[in-house]
């Protein structure tokens, strides 16, 4: 019987897998495709055009050797972490207050996912006029007597990628709130029941229950987050341009200006290919305790 289930298996929603077939073979030739191809052309010196040039790891010595590169790694690291635990921490403390059946949870929901709408030039923008320090926050405070009062991390040099983590919590808290808000909605009733009835309290029961419940809910949010950290960009030219100097440079903002400023194609390869390399680090672990530790009956 297994033998004879087989094809018919096969030709199960056989007009989807037809369907199908114009998306995987896009997902092939583009993305598989183009990715070999960056880490191919990552070992030529192409300049303005690429050229089958072999020069062995060059441009990767070169990149690492490279003082705006590793400002960007630095920087990357300090937003990411930063912004990966902020997020997580107070997306989830925000989830936790609506799921009390607040009243105008509706509204509160909204007003805090609404900056997840905008896009990061626009928020880069607000951002920038709200910590200019001659009519944002400092001038703000300042007027209402407090003359000593200084607060403009977008001009100084050691604390500028503060001053845009802050616009990236802003901007992206909110959708955070709603993934976790979805997977508090989703526990059964009961579980909440059974605590109360075994006099647990509310901060135990988060701690040592529901988070634990919610680990598919956090390693989504962490996945979504971190691959968003990687692509920063937009962010960066919109509110700071990189700057003071090369303070707050990202690797995106590294890559695109190498590729299309200075015309060096296997030098923007190079970083591309360890741009990729950090996604890797990610997505694969995740996909393997998600999907390759699991065993399917």
């Amino acid at each position: 019987m297994s033998s004879n289930g087989r094809p018919s298996q096969l030709l199960k929603n056989l007009n989807a897998k037809i369907a199908s077939i114009p998306m995987v073979l896009t997902a092939l030739v583009i993305f598989v495709g183009g990715t070999a191809w960056t880490i191919l052309y990552s070992f030529t010196d192409s300049k303005l055009l690429p050229r089958l040039r072999f020069v062995g790891l060059d441009q990767y010595e070169r990149l690492w050797s490279t003082n705006r590169w590793v400002v960007s790694i630095e920087n990357l690291a300090i937003y990411g972490i930063l912004s990966l635990v902020f997020s997580l921490i107070i997306g989830f403390l925000l989830a936790a207050l609506l799921d009390q059946k607040i009243r105008f949870e509706d509204t509160f929901r909204t007003i805090l996912l609404y900056p997840f709408a905008l896009s990061f030039i626009v928020t880069g923008l607000v951002w920038q006029w709200i910590l200019n320090p001659d009519f944002g926050i400092q001038k703000i405070i300042r007027g209402l007597g407090f003359e000593s009062f200084d607060f403009d991390p977008l001009y100084n040099p050691d604390i500028v990628i503060y001053g845009v983590l802050i616009a990236g919590l802003w901007q992206g808290t909110g959708f955070v709130m709603c993934l976790m808000l979805a997977g508090l909605r989703g526990i059964d009733e009961d579980v909440w029941k059974a605590t109360r009835v075994d006099g647990i309290p509310t901060w135990k029961t988060y701690v040592f229950v529901i988070i634990p419940m919610l680990r598919p809910v956090f390693i989504t949010a962490l996945v979504i987050i971190t691959s968003g950290i990687v692509r920063l960009y937009d962010l960066i030219v919109a509110q700071t341009g990189g700057g003071p100097g090369i303070a707050s440079e990202v690797p995106a903002k590294y890559v695109y200006d190498t590729m299309f400023r200075n015309q060096n194609l296997g030098q923007g390869f190079a970083a591309s290919t360890m741009m990729l390399l950090a996604v890797a680090t990610v997505v694969i672990p995740w996909a393997f305790l998600e999907f390759g530790g699991k065993k399917h009956k």
